[in-house]
């Protein structure tokens, strides 16, 4: 049986998440969890999606207003996935987010692709904001009196926002806040204005034709507004700076996507009864500014141009987030030794990745200027489906290796394992609802990883076991399983790393592997006639061969 070195020991003993997060103030609470998360998730999926989900639910062809149910079935598809992050997040509340997770459990290959997925979902939000952003540019047209070429202003915009993130704008999340915060209130106003003052098409949003022509028409919408959830989770990204993040992390995630949930049913709701839903295509295309639609048909020019005020602030405000979300993922992965280094290069003077920064800005262009607005959300929301379900299946894996690895979250997600069978199932149908798109994004991000990981990732990272390599062996060989867990217990008790144990050392191992019912008399009895050449400490071969004489006694 091949033995560990000491380096692949450490990978499994030592908690693998950012030791740079111990030393982060911890100063946010539950509230300031909830109201991030919620500035994270409120954006273009509430101020642009809507009209293309219409369009999406009636085949392409007319626009249906049932899209509500939609919403509702993709934050109820994605609640096992945030319950799973949560629970990851409790484990490994350290800045990085579902990469971290993903790398530490499956590996660096998994993780290369996972990082990739996890940084193109991002890009390609931030740039279905931007195109959000174009929509409603047009309005400010009318203010300022002149006309403006929309696509050439989304590229000075875009080369702005990718200038502010190189300086290092620290104030951005802070902006981002308050913005979104104003801009949903008045949306929420001017719903319950339209419901006070229209006349109310119920059939139009819940009668059997408003909800698509069948099953795969629905699930098909369902999976397109999923990216209006992706934020949810982005909170577990700074959980190295959350107080009792083990408490305020799982519940801020879980009251945030809840309330997401009934804003975005109750929004789109009252946008279908109110607005007949014909009113949000133009020749046979969804407008991508359905809010401005929506609020000048029950409130006006003024409220409509108020409104789209905001909903143009605030998807530029989550694209000036959002890519310096996205360009963290390579930076991260540069720093495994996935990338070329020089996403890890961080500028001299305004200490940020700005290669990271120019890569994402660029890719950004490339997506807004030859990708269908509609293909775009859908990459996004393909991206983030595979990313949840992996991580639904993550948990399956650490909790089954946890004995033989570090895992040990504060906060465990309930009715494990069907909390997570049921989000793997849901996520699958999703995934295969939206067809081809899906398949070739997915295929994308796999061939691209392993190109890059065989290329490069290979020849800079070491070899470690995870929880992934010892789930795989629970079912194929469970003595090399029992074999590792010994192993990890000598190490972790080594805490000198002398490679031996002495007698306290010994105790706290075999406690460690289910032994603290035999009493320390009996342990040290143990230790004495392991110790075959009495010289008071245990080597490693002494330890394993003596834990397995107990075992069998």
């Amino acid at each position: 049986m091949d033995r560990l070195s000491p380096s692949e020991v450490l990978g499994i003993v030592l908690q693998p998440f950012e030791r740079v997060t111990e030393t982060l103030e911890r100063k946010l609470g539950l509230f300031s969890v909830v109201i991030l998360s919620l500035s994270a998730m409120l954006g273009s999926g509430l101020f642009v999606l809507p009209s293309l989900a219409m369009m999406e639910l009636g085949g392409g062809e007319v626009p249906l207003g049932g899209i509500w149910l939609a919403y509702l079935f993709a934050g109820l598809v994605i609640l096992p996935g945030a319950i799973s992050k949560s629970e990851l997040a409790s484990a490994m509340p350290s800045s990085g987010g579902a990469y971290v997770y993903i790398e530490k459990t499956f590996g660096p290959i998994i993780g290369t692709i996972s990082g990739l997925g996890l940084w193109a979902n991002f890009m390609l939000k931030s740039a279905f904001a931007l195109i959000g952003f174009r929509a409603y540019l047009w309005v400010l047209q009318e203010i300022l009196g002149f006309s403006i070429n929309l696509d050439v202003a989304v590229m000075i915009m875009l080369s702005l926002i990718v200038g502010i993130n190189i300086l290092g704008a620290k104030s951005i999340k802070k902006v981002q806040t308050p913005v979104v915060l104003v801009s949903v209130s008045y949306l929420l106003c001017v719903c319950i204005w339209a419901l006070a003052t229209s006349e109310l098409n119920w059939d139009a949003a819940i009668s059997r034709e408003s909800l698509g022509a069948d099953w795969h028409s629905f699930s098909s919408t369902a999976a397109l507004v999923f990216v209006s959830y992706i934020g949810v989770t982005k909170i577990a990204a700074v959980g190295g700076e959350i107080k009792s993040p083990g408490k305020n992390l799982p519940y801020g995630i879980l009251i945030s996507l809840l309330f997401s949930i009934l804003l975005y049913v109750f929004v789109t709701l009252t946008m279908a009864i109110t607005v007949d839903p014909i009113n949000y295509v133009e020749s046979g295309h969804a407008r991508e500014d359905p809010i401005y639609i929506f609020a000048l048909d029950v409130g006006g020019k003024t409220v409509a141009t108020i409104a789209a005020t905001f909903a143009a602030i605030t998807v530029l405000s989550g694209s000036l987030a959002g890519i310096m979300a996205a360009s963290r993922f390579l930076f991260a992965m540069a720093r495994d030794n996935l990338l070329p280094l020089f996403f890890e290069n961080v500028h001299s003077k305004y200490e940020t990745p700005h290669w990271a920064i120019v890569a994402t800005g660029l890719s950004m262009a490339a997506a807004i200027m030859f990708l269908p607005v509609h293909d775009v959300a859908e990459f996004a929301s393909g991206f983030n489906i595979m990313i949840f379900i992996v991580l639904n299946v993550a948990v399956l894996v650490l909790r089954t290796s946890a004995k033989s690895h570090w895992y040990k979250p504060e906060w465990k997600s309930p009715l494990f394992p069907l909390v997570q069978i049921l989000g793997i199932l849901g996520g699958s149908i999703l995934i295969y609802a939206m067809g081809s798109k899906a398949v070739i994004g997915g295929s994308a991000a796999i061939i691209i990883g392993l190109i890059i990981y065989n290329s490069y990732g290979k020849k800079h990272t070491e070899n470690q076991i995870t929880p992934w390599e010892t789930f795989r062996l629970t079912f194929t060989n469970p003595n090399e399983v029992e074999h590792r867990r010994r192993w990890a217990a000598f190490h972790a008790a080594d805490i000198d790393r002398n490679n031996h144990l002495n007698l306290n050392e010994f105790i706290s191992a075999m406690q460690s592997l289910g032994f603290p019912g035999e009493g320390e008399d009996a342990l040290r009895e143990y230790f004495h006639a392991a110790d075959e050449n009495k010289d008071g400490i245990l080597e490693i071969d002494e330890f394993l061969l003596g834990v397995e004489e107990l075992e069998f006694d």
